[in-house]
């Protein structure tokens, strides 16, 4: 009986896990596919990591233009959560330069090392990768300019402890942006019933003690939204 509940407890942990690394399987592959194909891409890391670099997303993601509204200084600290195959992570590295810092958030170990062999292969200076924890960040507290959190805030579970924890993390006048998609049928992203709309994030945001500072509306199919702590 002991072993049967030991068993059936590392399944549910095994599930959690996929469902939080999720985010980033359903959110960049530009790729439309059904549950079952996505079940078959977590099951090999290699089509996995490739769907998730699949040039097709720059079309809707617009990355030089999400990085050119973000105004990024040198010397900037930045958390990339869910940072996957590092798609954001070494464009905000390069905005840092040599002085800032980006560090790689991820559950999978998988993407953690495959963010160490871009990092010994790029010569990366600034880029730190973190294996998190589900429901932490594990970060130094008020070492972080802005977090950044594209397409994978809807998969976190325990969000309001993640948000306090963001908040001890961030330094004074530091920044939580969030890029998701719009709750509605979309060609890409998770299915319409995990999505987040905009006005509740925006809510939850301000029930845990931040403020919408600035919002940029040029991305097709996602909101971008900035927050501050009030």
């Amino acid at each position: 009986v002991l072993f049967r509940s030991m068993i059936q407890s590392l399944l549910s942990l095994s599930l959690l896990f996929l469902v939080f690394i999720s985010a980033n399987g359903y959110a960049q592959d530009a790729a439309k596919r059904d549950p079952q194909q996505m079940h078959r891409l977590h099951n090999d890391p290699k089509a996995y990591m490739k769907a998730l670099e699949d040039p097709k997303r720059d079309e809707y993601q617009k990355p030089h233009e999400v990085l050119a509204a973000l105004n990024i200084k040198p010397g900037e600290t930045i958390a990339d959560i869910g940072a996957g195959t590092g798609y954001f992570t070494f464009r905000l590295a390069h905005h840092v330069g040599g002085k800032g810092k980006v560090y790689a958030v991820d559950v999978s170990a998988d993407m953690i090392r495959h963010i160490n062999r871009r990092i010994r292969e790029t010569k990366s200076v600034n880029v730190v990768s973190i294996l998190a924890d589900l429901d932490d960040p594990l970060l130094p507290d008020q070492s972080i300019h802005r977090f950044f959190i594209c397409d994978v805030w809807h998969h976190v579970e325990n969000q309001t402890k993640y948000l306090s924890l963001m908040k001890k993390m961030l330094k004074p006048g530091g920044e939580i942006v969030m890029i998701d998609f719009h709750k509605k049928e979309l060609p890409f992203g998770p299915p319409l019933q995990m999505k987040i709309a905009r006005e509740d994030l925006i809510k939850q945001m301000e029930v845990n003690g931040f403020r919408l500072s600035k919002e940029h509306t040029f991305l097709p199919h996602q909101y971008f939204l900035v927050f501050m702590a009030k």
